[in-house]
């Protein structure tokens, strides 16, 4: 339990770099060596590991984890309870250059960032590449290592380079089995769903 004149303030350790105009929610923890840029918001309860970046005006929500140096680019939201896993990359240019045509050194009036969005509960795995502008939906499982081009569905797992859909997955995170009657249920859950045309409902939301 916190004690009681820290409990519901965050933690951000010394070494960390938290600009004064970013917001960080209640109880969340910042940890060595991280930086959020200005304007940044973090939610409460989120979980920002050594060495992660996020960048200026990035939006976290609630309960989200962002490992170990993991880099995430601005103008990326993500909702809440998103795992980022380590060493994650969200990128944020088209067209990458340091300079211009004239080979002078490129300003921020010169590109147009573009971002990635993360809907609720999904998850991204370690080394995961996420090319904006790009939306991956709720509840998705991106694989380790995947570089993810293309917009990811709602309870999708993804993975390869570029990723493709493999198999559908829960909200507890366990990939769903299929039943004679074609339905896909979650083992740990007991939830049930229903695919058509390459999009998976819940049973409570297909009513």
């Amino acid at each position: 339990m916190p004690a009681p004149e820290t409990a519901g303030r965050p933690l951000i350790e010394a070494t960390s770099d938290v600009d004064p105009t970013a917001e960080v929610g209640a109880e969340t923890r910042v940890w060595h060596l991280a930086q959020v840029r200005e304007n940044a918001s973090i939610g409460s309860g989120c979980i920002l590991g050594r060495g992660s970046y996020i960048g200026p005006g990035v939006i976290l929500g609630r309960n989200c984890k962002v490992q170990n140096y993991a880099l995430i680019y601005e103008p990326a939201v993500l909702e809440d309870g998103v795992f980022v896993g380590p060493a994650v990359v969200f990128t944020n240019d088209m067209f990458p250059r340091a300079v211009n045509p004239d080979l002078s050194i490129k300003a921020a009036e010169d590109w147009h960032p573009v971002g990635v969005h993360v809907g609720t509960g999904a998850s991204i795995g370690a080394r995961a590449v996420c090319i904006g502008p790009v939306s991956i939906g709720r509840w998705a499982l991106i694989a380790a290592g995947a570089v993810v081009t293309k917009d990811v569905p709602d309870y999708a797992i993804v993975a390869g380079v570029p990723a493709r859909r493999i198999g559908w997955v829960g909200r507890s995170g366990i990939p769903l089995r299929r039943a004679e009657d074609g339905r896909l249920t979650c083992p740990a859950t007991g939830e049930h769903f229903h695919e058509r045309d390459g999009v998976l409902l819940a049973e409570r939301e297909s009513g």
